[in-house]
C-alpha cells in the first residue's frame, strides 16, 4: 500500500473532519483527535495554523497531493487573471483524476488516481495515464471498453453516496463524462467547509 493510499485513513482524523463525506470515515466513531494526546483540550490556533490547516485539508482532499504539485498549482492560479482562489479550485477540479472521481467512475479520489495511472481512461478517445493531466472544457473522458465491467466501476456508478455535479455531463450507460465548464468554488460539492482564501494567504505570506 502506498503512502498516499494509507494516508486517507489518517487525514480525516488529523483534520477532525470527514473531508470526503464517507460513511467509513474513522471520524464518525471517534470524537477526539489522533495520537496519545488526542483527547486533550484544544488550544486556540494561530492565523498561520488556520492557513496551514486549510492548505492541508484541500491538498488532502485531492488525494493527498505532494507539496510540490500543490504549490505549482497555486503558482499557476496566481499567474492567471481573476480571483486566485477561484483559479486554484478550477485547476484542481480540472485534473483528470478529479474528473474521474466527480463522474463516479470510482469510489474515491485515491482510486481515481490509480485508475488513471493503470490506463483505464480515455480522453477524447486517446488513452491518458497521467492523473494530473489538465482536462479542458469540452473534453470527453471515457472508461475503456475492457475496464467497464470492473466491480470498482459498477459499484461506484450505482452508489447513492454522492451526486455528479452540473459541470460534468455524465452518460452512465456509455461510461463517458464531458467536462462542461470549469466550476466556480461555490459549485464544487465539498462535504466539508473548504477555505481556499486561507490557502492563498498561506502561500502569499
Amino acid at each position: 500500500m502506498s503512502k498516499r493510499q494509507s494516508a486517507k485513513y489518517k487525514i480525516d482524523r488529523r483534520m477532525g473532519e470527514n473531508i470526503w463525506g464517507r460513511p467509513k470515515s474513522p471520524i464518525n466513531s471517534r470524537a477526539y483527535g489522533p495520537g496519545q494526546h488526542g483527547q486533550r483540550r484544544k488550544s486556540k490556533v494561530s492565523d498561520f495554523g488556520l492557513q496551514l490547516r486549510a492548505k492541508q485539508k484541500l491538498k488532502g482532499y485531492y488525494g493527498n497531493l505532494t507539496e510540490k504539485q500543490f504549490s505549482r498549482t497555486y503558482e499557476e492560479a496566481a499567474r492567471r487573471k481573476g480571483n486566485t482562489s477561484e483559479n486554484l479550485i478550477g485547476l484542481l477540479e480540472s485534473r483528470l483524476d478529479a474528473v474521474v472521481y466527480r463522474a463516479k467512475f470510482v469510489p474515491t479520489v485515491f482510486a481515481a488516481r490509480q485508475f488513471v495511472n493503470h490506463g483505464h481512461v480515455l480522453v477524447n478517445g486517446k488513452r491518458v495515464n497521467i492523473a494530473s493531466y489538465r482536462v479542458k472544457v469540452g473534453d470527453v473522458v471515457t472508461v475503456r471498453e475492457r475496464s467497464r465491467n470492473m466491480a470498482l466501476v459498477l459499484e461506484a456508478l450505482q452508489s447513492s453516496e454522492r451526486d455528479t455535479p452540473d459541470y460534468i455531463d455524465l452518460d452512465p450507460k456509455g461510461m463517458t463524462a464531458k467536462f462542461v465548464r470549469v466550476p466556480e468554488f461555490s459549485e464544487v460539492p465539498y462535504p466539508v467547509k473548504m477555505e481556499p482564501n486561507l490557502v492563498i494567504e498561506f502561500y502569499a505570506s
